[in-house]
């Protein structure tokens, strides 16, 4: 739209997209609004646009993620979570902490306490965990939920857990604070459908393999059915060496999303690399990338962890980690990579 164009413009223009069957999303910047149009665009010229009242400019957004392109929202997206947890744009870096899967209360209670002390803003968890083999330990179910509710009520750490199933929804939903979308649940088309009917904010995670389309694709699934607060998480992807890492760091995937994409970006450095000496080194290289958040696994005893221990940070290598992120983060104030 013309910078200072009318509320009574916008609003026509907004009504004329709908009449033709379109969505619209309305960016309103200080200076100037831009109105996306989503749906069969192909089957009409820009320049029908350009002779609406008010319309100073109309492009064609070539990219298929159109909700989660840049191209159609210019700023960044502040995901919140009660209000108080903001990821994305100029906030800090939310750093996000507990074990691979909730194992019992008093270990849960523990992590709670200091993730708390050192800075951390939410509790990870899985109650319900996608192992490779079908004899692993698949996690506590609902009483995983209850025991990640009783931290998160002593500690006010704010909850988000996986999420497997769609029928399981309600339930995770009483438990937790934003909903995660796993690796491998990536392209579960019918699961990201149910998530993105919920007001739950969602941490989506790349795919093993995926293409960054196809995870923007995800992205956009999920807004399509309503829900715009999307949280994207790079955990490394699966390439030809497996030997030293479980996974290969994509590092430059960070600052390519945040100029393709509005959605908050974080880092899973655990996955990533899979060696727990290895997770400090790579949360601060994803920092100076622009990562918005780091996601890690912590427990009291990681040899002792029923899943994914030699990934796990102990307390003492998590409290020291902290430290250096808050002075990193002091130094390089807030990283700007989305012009």
């Amino acid at each position: 739209m013309e910078p200072g164009a009318s509320e009574a413009q916008t609003n026509s223009v907004i009504n004329y997209i709908h009449d033709l069957g379109m969505k619209t999303v309305v960016n309103r910047g200080v200076i100037q609004t831009v109105i996306a149009a989503i749906g069969e665009s192909s089957k009409y010229s820009t320049e029908q646009f350009e002779t609406l009242d008010g319309v100073r400019k109309v492009e064609r957004i070539q990219v298929p993620f159109k909700l989660a392109s840049r191209d159609s929202h210019h700023n960044d997206t502040i995901v919140s979570i009660n209000n108080d947890i903001k990821f994305g744009g100029n906030n800090p870096p939310v750093v996000i902490a507990g074990p691979c899967s909730v194992e019992n209360e008093e270990n849960l209670l523990a992590i709670a306490r200091i993730a708390k002390e050192s800075g951390a803003k939410m509790l990870r968890g899985g109650a319900f965990k996608p192992r490779t083999g079908p004899r692993m330990f698949e996690g506590l179910g609902k009483l995983g939920l209850e025991y990640l509710d009783a931290a998160r009520k002593e500690t006010g750490l704010a909850v988000v857990s996986e999420i497997m199933d769609p029928r399981d929804i309600d339930l995770v939903c009483e438990f937790t604070d934003m909903l995660q979308v796993g690796a491998r649940n990536m392209q579960n088309f019918t699961l990201l459908n149910e998530v993105g009917k919920t007001n739950k904010p969602v941490l989506l995670k790349r795919g093993l393999s995926a293409t960054v389309e196809e995870w923007l694709l995800a992205a956009e699934r999920i807004m399509d059915k309503g829900n715009n607060n999307v949280i994207l998480c790079e955990r490394g992807i699966r390439t030809f060496d497996n030997k030293y890492t479980r996974n290969t760091a994509d590092i430059a995937v960070i600052p390519l999303i945040r100029r393709l994409s509005h959605l908050p970006v974080i880092f899973d450095p655990s996955h990533a690399t899979g060696k727990w000496n290895l997770v400090s080194p790579i949360s601060k290289a994803a920092i100076v990338a622009g990562a918005q958040g780091l996601i890690i696994e912590v427990h009291p005893n990681p040899e002792k962890a029923l899943s994914d221990g030699p990934q796990t940070l102990n307390f003492k290598n998590f409290k020291q980690l902290m430290k250096e992120i808050q002075i990193l983060v002091s130094v390089l104030g807030t990283v700007n990579v989305s012009n």
